[in-house]
């Protein structure tokens, strides 16, 4: 009889309290909604592998920023903050993209469904506006500004009703991006 081997794909963010990977660490493989019981602060981190959001508020509120693999010694220099109080993991997706964007909160006013990635939003919808969601597959994210540019808003499949509600009130997204495997 033959060996069988698994390969096992572990996620990790490592997290660091000074700049240039330097202090106390806090190495994490899952959502973590606070992160100051273990850091006083984080100025830098390591993706070791997979992709993650991280935000500069406890329990995945305030800024979002999204991370892949790679280094980022120091987040003010990739425009971040240097306050990262939580974590969430995107796990990886494999199949199809759906999501529908409505022009007004709670689903209502016009509606387009979209299976791609949309750099302008306003333009090729001819939408006044972005305020409610429902994503039935995949991963997105939605930028405040066209060209995936901006400020931006992590969706995972579930309904999105009020994004002023959420905390983005008087913000507009403009374009929205399917979070692919590359993660």
């Amino acid at each position: 009889m033959g060996k069988v081997f698994f390969h096992y794909y572990f996620l990790q963010i490592i997290f660091y309290e000074d700049r240039n990977f330097q202090g106390r660490s806090y190495e994490c493989m899952s959502d973590c909604s606070d992160m100051t019981s273990y850091l006083s602060r984080c100025s830098s981190c390591r993706v070791e592998s997979g992709c993650f959001m991280v935000y500069d508020r406890p329990n995945y509120m305030g800024n979002q920023y999204f991370l892949r693999r790679g280094e980022y010694s120091d987040y003010v220099s990739f425009g971040m903050s240097d306050s990262i109080r939580s974590c969430r993991l995107i796990p990886q997706h494999r199949g199809s993209y759906r999501m529908r964007i409505y022009e007004r909160e709670s689903f209502q006013g016009q509606s387009h469904e979209l299976m791609d990635d949309c750099d302008n939003i306003m333009d090729r919808y001819r939408m006044s506006d972005c305020q409610s969601c429902q994503v039935m597959d995949g991963h997105w994210l939605m930028y405040e500004q066209a060209h995936y540019r901006g400020r931006m808003m992590y969706l995972r499949p579930g309904e999105y009703r009020s994004f002023r509600e959420m905390g983005y009130s008087g913000m507009r997204f403009s374009s929205v991006r399917r979070i692919m495997d590359s993660c």
